[in-house]
């Protein structure tokens, strides 16, 4: 295959890497030695999804499988929904929604174009998935989503590792509560270490405009032993803190489930952001991805 300024393959065997300067940085596209046609994507070396496309019901990354469980106690297993995908990657959960759920309809927001064009190429969609693809801003593609339309909105979108400031305010969540159908779910990708500041202020935001909050966390980040992933759920009604807490505990990579009153006392006193305090989540250590 021949190289541009912008693409190259490290060689013309279809298991190779593939390498492309997209909006955000530089995106690789890593073959997994484990499975077929399985693939990890990494923007400026911080991974961002694994993908398999035999079977996109896998989910590999510790923090999308706990997603995946969020996904699957929204409604009984194989119903229909309706999705907001705010940050595409690779578009992992919307594949993931699309194979256990046949029929879902669903929206991914991405403002990075080109990575949207790299993912539709390398790794197509099943053209029978009733997903749309928008290449603009989180919250403006957020604002066009049809009021009470969504059973379940998803954020996880990080710029340089981290997430914009304008996608963690009080105010982003008046727009995500919009969206969202009566009982619908917010769910969030976080980053965060130690001392935890960001995670205790967007748990304070979504207990200023969620009746109901749960997070999910490994013990040595809720320690703040170590930067890593937190997974936020949100409604206005009751959330399967039991299920889902067995769940999490039993993967590869267990997780622990706060809700109710441990969560309030974690919190220690932080207050709502706001779009005019908002800031973006700290940059990890360079070390967490080597």
């Amino acid at each position: 295959m021949g190289k541009s300024r912008n693409s190259r393959r490290r060689s013309a065997a279809a298991t190779d890497a593939v390498v492309e300067a997209v909006d955000g940085g530089l995106a690789q596209l890593i073959p997994d030695p484990d499975r077929g046609r399985a693939w990890t994507l990494l923007i400026d070396g911080a991974p961002q999804s694994h993908v398999d496309l035999d079977d996109p019901a896998y989910l590999s990354f510790e923090y999308q499988r706990r997603l995946g469980h969020v996904i699957d106690l929204l409604a009984p297993p194989g119903r229909p929904v309706q999705v907001v995908h705010l940050g595409g990657g690779a578009f992992t959960l919307a594949r993931y929604v699309a194979a256990t759920r046949p029929r879902s309809t669903q929206q991914i927001v991405e403002r990075d174009a080109a990575l949207v064009q790299l993912v539709r190429r390398e790794l197509p969609l099943d053209p029978n998935a009733r997903i749309r693809v928008r290449s603009v801003d989180a919250r403006e593609g957020l604002g066009k989503v049809p009021e009470a339309w969504a059973d379940l909105v998803i954020a996880d979108v990080f710029s340089g590792a981290r997430t914009p400031a304008h996608l963690t305010s009080a105010e982003f969540l008046d727009e995500v509560r919009r969206a969202l159908r009566p009982g619908g779910v917010y769910a969030a990708n976080l980053a965060d270490g130690p001392p935890l500041a960001h995670l205790r202020g967007q748990i304070a935001t979504a207990g200023a405009r969620f009746a109901e909050v749960a997070v999910v966390a490994d013990a040595g980040v809720w320690r703040g032993k170590r930067f890593g992933n937190a997974v936020l759920v949100a409604a206005d009604v009751q959330l399967p803190v039991a299920e889902l807490t067995r769940r999490c505990a039993s993967d590869p990579h267990p997780g622990r489930v706060e809700h109710g009153r441990s969560l309030r006392d974690f919190t220690g006193g932080a207050v709502a952001v706001t779009d005019s305090a908002a800031v973006a989540s700290p940059s990890p250590p360079p070390s967490v991805f080597r």
